[in-house]
C-alpha cells in the first residue's frame, strides 16, 4: 500500500513539474492574453455592460473560451477540473435572446463569473510560472488552485 502511495506521489509530483515547466516556457503568450484580459474592450466594457442591460456582455464568453482553451492547452492529457468546466459550460455557448432581458441576472451572471474564474486561474498560472524554480512542498494558494484545475491536487 506504501509503495502504491508512493507511486501516486511521484506521478503527481512528475506531471506538477510538467505543468510548471510549460507554463513557464509559454509564459510570455500566457502573460500577454492576461494583459488582453484587463483591457477596456475585454473587462471594463463587458462589466458595464452587463450593469447597462447590453446584449454586448455575451461578447465576453469569446474571451473566456479563449482563456480555457489555453489553459486546457498547457495539460492537454488532463481533463480540467470539473466545478470549473461547470461553471465554464454555464457561462458561454449562450446566444442572446430578447427573452433574456427578463431574467437578466439568471442569463448574464453565469457569463461574467465564468470569465471571472478562467481570468483568475489565467493569473494564478502567470503568477507562479514566474515566481515558482520548481513545485513548492508548501503551497501557496494560488498554486494549490491550479493544481486543483488540472486534478494534481
Amino acid at each position: 500500500m506504501k509503495n502504491k502511495i508512493n507511486s501516486i506521489m511521484e506521478e503527481r509530483l512528475k506531471a506538477e513539474k510538467k505543468l510548471l515547466a510549460t507554463a513557464k516556457r509559454k509564459l510570455p503568450e500566457l502573460k500577454t492574453l492576461l494583459e488582453g484580459t484587463w483591457d477596456h474592450w475585454h473587462y471594463e466594457d463587458p462589466i458595464y455592460r452587463f450593469y447597462h442591460l447590453s446584449f454586448k456582455v455575451f461578447q465576453l464568453q469569446a474571451t473566456t473560451s479563449k482563456i480555457v482553451e489555453a489553459l486546457q492547452a498547457l495539460a492537454p492529457q488532463i481533463k480540467l477540473n470539473p466545478l470549473f468546466l461547470e461553471i465554464v459550460a454555464e457561462g458561454t455557448g449562450k446566444t442572446f435572446k430578447l427573452s433574456d432581458n427578463a431574467d437578466w441576472m439568471k442569463r448574464t451572471r453565469p457569463i461574467l463569473e465564468a470569465f471571472f474564474h478562467a481570468q483568475h486561474m489565467l493569473l494564478m498560472v502567470c503568477k507562479y510560472a514566474e515566481e515558482l524554480p520548481e513545485p513548492p512542498q508548501a503551497l501557496p494558494s494560488g498554486w494549490a488552485t491550479v493544481l486543483y484545475l488540472y486534478g494534481l491536487r
